[in-house]
Formats: structure tokens, C-alpha cells, sequence
């Protein structure tokens, strides 16, 4: 009892729900503490805290049990009574995310709110639950749309034998998958290996760079818009970069050595880790790489992936498109041990000795 005042003063919050009654939003109710990370819905209080008490008979009790039995997929919630009230606990799901006949649900602060399209993608991803790089996209057959250069050309790098068909070879990275009889492309396996690749697939897939006058984005000196594959586009990148900085010149030996102001491989890493880890689902933005006369700019779409806080950035190796850094580890453009950042700054302390 003593608990339960202090719940009441405390009022509704991020873990606890007031209910009147047991009415047609419950499901929605028990759908977002479940998306969320569980909580307790109170049957018989008012929105102030006050018990009003509620029907606690074994029929009202079965149509509360009825009405949860609703949410997809199936959800083990425990119902227990106190004096006249009734007390639902959600679990933190297991199996998120949970929809109910209105809808998706999560829960935000005190209130629950309904997911739209957008937000359901965000929850998806932040979860782990869907990879853009993972979805086959049906709009491209691959006998229709395979470019062999690009793919050849991939094989040579990541040393792997030409002796399967290409189309076992496409399935076994992760690039393709058959739907019925026809073998269609992954997003990824699009991304890499797709012909025609100047169109509005790769639009929002593109790699933007641009050189300034100055320190503002005001004067454009030049700019390129690379729109081919993935691993075209990173060496453009690079190559783009190489063009515009400044160059110094090492006489040691016989041979003139030629040192860039920032180190090429700390240039690959960070173009190749903004093309990999950026958000795909982000249709209305791109990488930019960006060159001004004191700094370099290279950002992509989207947050760092889940599970990546201050503290750990630069330590800790997580993913937001798997098969893509899996195709680029195979022909190792990256590493899967969370190096990359120490080795730019290892990189950008030596070329300042």
C-alpha cells in the first residue's frame, strides 16, 4: 500500500499508465510499454492519482486477457489485483516491435504515441531489427542488371575464385536472393554490382564533394557529384581530395617523396566509414566531402548506430549496414575491429612530427 502511494503521488511517467477503466486504448497502452522498456498501467485511478477503483470480477478480468491477446506478436503481461483496482505489467518485449489493430505504439515519456511510417523505419533500425543493406529490392533483376566489370573486379580484390556461378557467388555475400525463380538484388548487391548506376537509385546514394573559397560554404571552386558504386565512389572521394589539398615535397633519397597536409590513408578511412555506416533509409541526404582552406569536412546521414556512446567511440565496432562493411572488409577497405578512428589520429600525429 505504502508503494502504491507513491506511485500515485508520483503520477504517470515513462513506466506507469492511469486508467479509468479498461477501454479500447488499452491495447495501444500495453503495445508501446511493451516497445519500449515495460512499465505498469493502473486500472480504476483517475488521471490525478485518485482510486475510483474498477469491475475486478474474473469476466472483466478475461476480456482485459482478451484484449492483450490482440497484440502481434503474442505478449505475456501479468494481471494482479489490489483492493479494487487493477495492476497490468508489461514486460520490456523480447520480440519488438509490437503492433496492436491500431497500430505501432512506444511509449515517450508519459504518453504513448503512435508510429508513422518514418518513425516505425527508426525504431526498426535502432532495434537491429531491419538493415537497408539486407532488404531485397525487387525493382532489379540481376540478370538484368548486373554489372560483370564491378563484380570481377571485386573478386580480384577480396581474393576470391571465379569457379562458382556468379549468380551462387552473389547469394552466398549477401547481394542477392531469389524470390520464386527469378534472382533479384539485394540492396546491397545493388549498391555494388548493379549496372546503370546513374539514375535515381543512386541518387541519394551519391557521394557530394566540393572544394570552397574560404572557410563558409559561400564560393564553390569545384564541385562533383559521384554517382557509380560504392567502391568507385570512395576512391573518387579520395581522389578528389588528393587533387585539391596541399602537397609537400620530402627529398631524402634519390626518390622525391610527395606528403599530402592530411595523410591519404587517414582520408580513405574516414571517406570509406561515411560511405559504410551512413543511413541508407535517409532518402534526402548524402555524404559530403567537403574541403575548405583550414579543414576537411567528411559527414554522412544519420546518428552513430546504437550501442556507440561518447565514451566508447572509436573503441567499439558496431555495424548499421552489415553486409555492406562485410563486402568491404572482404576486399579490405575496412577492418571489423573498431580501429578506424584510433588510426586516423595515429595517422594525423605523425604527419605533425
Amino acid at each position: 500500500m505504502k508503494d502504491l502511494e507513491v506511485i500515485l503521488c508520483d503520477g504517470e511517467n515513462y513506466k506507469v499508465e492511469f486508467k479509468e477503466n479498461a477501454d479500447k486504448s488499452l491495447a495501444s497502452e500495453v503495445c508501446a510499454f511493451a516497445n519500449a522498456s515495460g512499465g505498469r498501467i493502473f486500472v480504476g485511478v483517475n488521471d490525478k492519482g485518485e482510486i475510483i477503483g474498477t469491475d475486478i470480477s474474473n469476466v472483466a478480468r478475461s476480456r482485459i486477457q482478451d484484449t492483450i491477446n490482440q497484440i502481434d506478436p503474442k505478449l505475456n503481461v501479468s494481471l494482479s489485483i489490489h483492493k479494487n483496482i487493477i495492476i497490468i505489467t508489461v514486460p520490456d518485449g523480447n520480440n519488438k516491435p509490437y503492433s496492436c489493430a491500431k497500430g505501432f505504439y512506444l511509449r515517450s515519456g508519459p504518453n504513448s504515441q503512435k508510429l508513422e511510417r518514418n518513425s516505425i523505419i527508426d525504431f526498426l533500425q535502432s532495434e537491429g531489427k531491419t538493415h537497408y543493406d539486407s532488404v531485397v529490392n525487387k525493382k532489379f533483376l540481376v540478370k538484368d542488371n548486373f554489372n560483370k566489370t564491378a563484380f570481377e573486379i571485386f573478386l580480384q580484390k577480396a581474393n576470391i575464385s571465379n569457379i562458382l556461378p556468379f549468380e551462387a557467388t552473389l547469394i552466398n555475400l549477401g547481394c542477392a536472393e531469389y524470390i520464386g525463380k527469378k534472382l533479384f538484388f539485394t540492396n546491397a548487391g545493388a549498391l555494388f554490382f548493379r549496372d546503370n548506376s546513374n539514375d535515381i537509385f543512386y541518387e541519394y546514394a551519391n557521394v557530394t564533394c566540393a572544394l570552397y573559397k574560404g572557410i563558409n560554404k559561400v564560393d564553390i571552386i569545384d564541385a562533383k557529384d559521384l554517382n557509380d558504386g560504392i567502391v568507385e565512389n570512395i576512391d573518387n572521394a579520395v581522389a578528389f581530395l588528393k587533387r585539391h589539398l596541399n602537397v609537400r615535397y620530402e627529398i631524402k633519397t634519390l626518390q622525391r617523396k610527395n606528403i599530402l597536409e592530411i595523410p591519404e590513408t587517414a582520408l580513405r578511412e574516414a571517406v570509406t566509414n561515411a560511405v559504410c555506416h551512413r543511413d541508407y533509409f535517409e532518402i534526402g541526404a548524402r555524404v559530403m566531402v567537403e574541403i575548405f582552406d583550414d579543414r576537411v569536412e567528411i559527414s554522412n546521414p544519420g546518428g552513430v548506430p546504437k550501442g556507440i556512446t561518447k565514451e566508447n567511440f572509436g573503441s567499439l565496432s558496431i555495424t548499421r549496414n552489415s553486409v555492406i562493411a562485410s563486402l568491404l572488409h572482404r576486399i579490405h577497405y575496412i577492418e571489423k575491429m573498431g580501429t578506424g578512428i584510433e588510426r586516423i589520429k595515429k595517422d594525423m600525429r605523425e604527419v605533425k612530427q
